[in-house]
This record gives structure tokens, sequence and C-alpha cells, in this order.
């Protein structure tokens, strides 16, 4: 076994859908398995997911990626998780159930416990924010898992008997792979605790006095542990049997690893469901001014954590499928730029996508989508047009942010996920920033950095550099057009935000 040739593969359990890569030692992508799993969306605002239907897809993606990559688990040396962050899986540790599906990181039911909570205080929901990194609102895990103890008949109860399990959908699938019922490893690494709200920011702890504050029993959290080291190893019952799991970063800091971000001021930005853009602040922890969060960026083994400011928009490619989906104005993902090039222009058409309300940097719970500028003069091709700028003109505000934080204006955009394929998109994004747009070789970003954070804990690489000197750039978008004219539609995309706010549904009650 040993003259084989050995690999790293990497479950990236995402919000639309599961994906296996398996990736070998330059980086390079082997095979992929992916499935889609339910959007579930009970009411206006509420996304869900069925946790064991995502466990489902976990074992499904993985066959997959074996299968086509014609390889037996002896030659997998480690496996790395990257996921969804923020979204709430809370289950019975003795029977191995959800008591509720996975409440979505896009989720807007808790804005009467973010009220709650934010009231009484002066600083209102920053009263965390140089504790955590976080405002206290919707996007964080804390006001979900209490509502799931304040909404779910016997929940508390069972929580406060410490018969009940919280975690991301990284814990949720590491304890699963892991083992379950069955001695199931309960462990999430400091990348996604740092998205609960919970955790002391530069302690890597758990806050007692937060969780109280939530009234959320601390014998429900998992260990917190660094982002790269052996947690446990596959069941017996499993297709990675005794194969060690040894690396786990959220999706956006998974991205940031995977785009070799390593020194203080790199920038990248993942074009997904949602839009994040990270920059890296070194070993230091900086609170913005501008609306963005403080997060962990990653921690390898007993070295200092990294940490990195983030611009986090709800709403990017997810626009893209609700045009698909909602409207039928195109059957394809795909097609939106073709439609979009069908016109010059947006037509003056401005589209805020604020489903859930505005996260960077704004924070407003109470804002909701609107699509401004309309005349007859709108077709097709200028509804395209303006959901594609949207994601752009988002991603501006979110970088002018870390400028006006950072002191030091970016010099350039490392981009990756589904979107980048748009060239549309991203030469408008590269216009709207002011600096070239980069995307790698390898788009698989997300996954490529759970699987270095995997094999750098078992000495597939030997650490960072091994990263760097992988990393190769694809294409650049360098600015194109006129100064003033990318100025007055940014104007006019800031004024069409102000449109959203404020915006509440009588009807609807938490």
């Amino acid at each position: 076994m040993s003259d084989q040739q050995q690999y790293v593969l990497a479950i990236d359990e995402g919000t639309t859908s599961a994906r296996a890569i398996i990736f070998d030692h330059s980086g390079s992508v082997v095979s992929i398995g992916q499935r889609e799993f339910e959007q579930i969306l009970p009411r206006a605002g509420w996304v869900e997911h069925d946790p064991i239907e995502i466990m489902q897809a976990v074992n499904d993606v993985v066959g997959q990626a074996l299968g086509r990559a014609d390889i037996n688990r002896h030659q997998v040396v480690a496996v790395g998780i990257t996921n969804q962050r923020e979204t709430t899986i809370v289950w019975d540790r003795t029977t191995g159930k959800p008591v509720y599906n996975a409440i979505v990181w896009q989720d807007g039911r808790t804005t009467s416990i973010v009220d709650e909570i934010s009231a009484g205080d002066e600083l209102g929901t920053e009263r965390y924010r140089q504790i955590t990194g976080e405002n206290i609102s919707n996007y964080p895990s804390a006001p979900k898992i209490k509502w799931i103890l304040d909404n779910v008949d016997g929940a508390r109860e069972k929580a406060e008997a410490g018969d009940l399990l919280f975690g991301t959908p990284d814990t949720w699938v590491l304890w699963n792979l892991t083992g379950g019922v069955n001695g199931g490893v309960h462990v999430t690494d400091v990348t996604n605790a740092s998205r609960t709200l919970l955790m002391d920011i530069r302690e890597l702890t758990w806050r007692e006095d937060i969780c109280k504050d939530f009234d959320i029993p601390m014998s429900m959290l998992p260990e917190i542990k660094s982002s790269s080291e052996v947690y446990g190893y596959g069941s017996k019952n499993s297709l990675l049997i005794d194969t060690p799991v040894a690396g786990i970063l959220g999706d956006q800091q998974a991205a940031t690893f995977g785009q070799a971000c390593f020194e203080p001021g790199n920038v990248k930005n993942t074009y997904g469901t949602g839009c994040f853009t990270l920059m890296n602040t070194g070993e230091d922890a900086v609170f913005s001014k501008n609306g963005l969060l403080t997060t962990v960026c990653y921690k390898i083994g007993d070295k200092k954590p990294v940490y990195a400011l983030e611009g986090s928009i709800a709403v990017a490619g997810s626009l893209v499928q609700w045009l698909r989906d909602n409207l039928r104005i195109i059957s394809s993902a795909p097609e939106i730029e073709d439609l979009a090039n069908t016109v010059e222009d947006n037509g003056g058409a401005y589209f805020v996508p604020a489903f859930s309300g505005l996260f960077a940097p704004y924070w407003r719970t109470d804002a909701r989508g609107a699509l401004v500028g309309l005349t007859r003069f709108i077709n097709r091709g200028h509804l395209a047009r303006a959901v594609i700028e949207a994601t752009a003109f988002q991603t501006r505000e979110v970088v002018d942010a870390m400028n006006a934080d950072s002191g030091v204006p970016i010099t350039a955009l490392k981009v990756d996920g589904g979107m980048t394929a748009n060239n549309t998109l991203m030469q408008f994004q590269a216009d709207q920033v002011g600096v070239p747009v980069i995307r790698p070789v390898v788009a698989e970003t997300t996954a490529l950095g759970a699987a270095y954070a995997a094999g750098i804990a078992v000495g597939f690489w030997n650490g960072e550099q091994d990263v760097i000197d992988n990393w190769a750039e694809d294409k650049r978008w360098e600015p194109q057009g006129d100064q003033d004219e990318r100025a007055r539609l940014y104007r006019n995309w800031k004024k069409a935000v102000t449109k959203t706010f404020d915006w509440v549904d009588e009807d609807v009650k938490d």
C-alpha cells in the first residue's frame, strides 16, 4: 500500500449541496461527487435544511468521489471538512436524531430574540462585538439555538438535562462520520466557533456569561479545537473506516486558506449562495468601525490563531437561483450572462436583494428586497444585468469598508466560487473595486483549503509554503471604463439601498 499514490478528501457541506472532492499532492482535483439537498422554506424569511438528508448526501458524495477516482480508502491519508457556517443543528446525543430542522445562516426568524438580547444595553446590537467579533443579529448561531430551545416541545428540558448537542454542520458531519451515538467526536474548530456569538475571539473559549444571556446550557457546546489536527477517525461502518479526520474550516475561511491569503492585507472574495470577502489581519484581531465582522481566519495546530476582517453578504448566487426558480426568467444559472449581454447597461434598474435583511456593512434586519428605477423601457435583459451588478455593488461596499478599517487600500482581489465563471460579472467587479480581480486555476478553493488543513495535520503537506507553491493564476480582469460613470452607478446603488429600510409586514409575526 505504501507504493500507492496518496490523496486527501475534502467534504464540502454547502448551503445548497454536499460535495466530496479528492485532491492530489499538487492540489489538483482528482474527482468530485456532488448532490443537492432540499431548501425548506416554511415561511417568508425562514430557511431550513434536513440534517438527516445532509448526512445522506455526504455519504453519497464520498462514495461518488472514491468511485470516480478509482481509489480505495487506504490511499486517502486524511479527510477535511468545510461547511456552511452559523447554520444551527441541535440533536439528541442518545438517539442521534435532530430535534428540529437545521436553521440556516440566511434565516431571519430570530429578530425578536435579537431585540430582546440587545435591549437595555447602551451598546445595543454591538454588546458583544469586542468579545466575539460579531454583532447581535439573525446571522450567528446563538439566537438560532435559543429559538429551538424556546419553540420545540421538550427541547429545553432535554438540553438542561444534558441530553442535547449543538453543532454547526462541521460538527454534525464529524460526529456522524466518527461513530455518532457510538462514540462520535463532538468537536468544532475555532473558525466555526467564532461564528456562534458565543466564543471569546481572543481566548478561543466559550463565554459562560453570553451563554447565560441566551439561556443556552454549555453542555450542548462542542469542544473547540484548531483548524488542523486529528480529531478522530472514520467509524467502522463507513466508507472512510479508520481514516483520520484532520481539518475543519468554515467555508469562507477555507477559501481564504486555499487562496494562499497568508499575509496581512491579502483579500479574497467567494461568490456562492452569498458573497464573502475576507482580509487577513495577521495575529491581531482588528475590530471594524465600518460594519465588518472580526473572525478567526485559521489556526494550524499549536500555532497562534490568524484573524480576518469579513464582509458577509447574504444573497449573491441565490439571487440568480431566485431569478431562475421563482421568476423563471432563465432556465439555468449560466444563461444569466448571455441575457445580461443583450443590453448595453442596466437601463436605470437596481436590485437590492435584502430577502432576509441586509448583512455587512448595514446589519439591518428590517430591510427587504427592492427593485427600483423601473420604467416601461426595462426588459428581461436589464433585470438580468441588475441581478449581476447587485453582487458587484455589494462587494464594493465591503471592500470600501475594509479599505477604511485597514488604512491600506487593497491592491488586488482574489476570487473564487461558481459565479467567477461569469466574465461579465468579473469585469464589472474589477471596474467597481478599481483593482485587478484574479481567479486561480483551481476554482475549488473552499474544498481545497479544508484539504490543505487536513493534509498539513498528517504531514502530507509541509505547511503554508506548499499551499503558496501550488497556487496559480488562471485569469485576471483589470479595471476598465469611465471612472465617472462607475461612480454614478455606485451612487445610484447606494440610493437604492436606502429604499429597503424600515419595511415591516404587519401581518407577519415572529
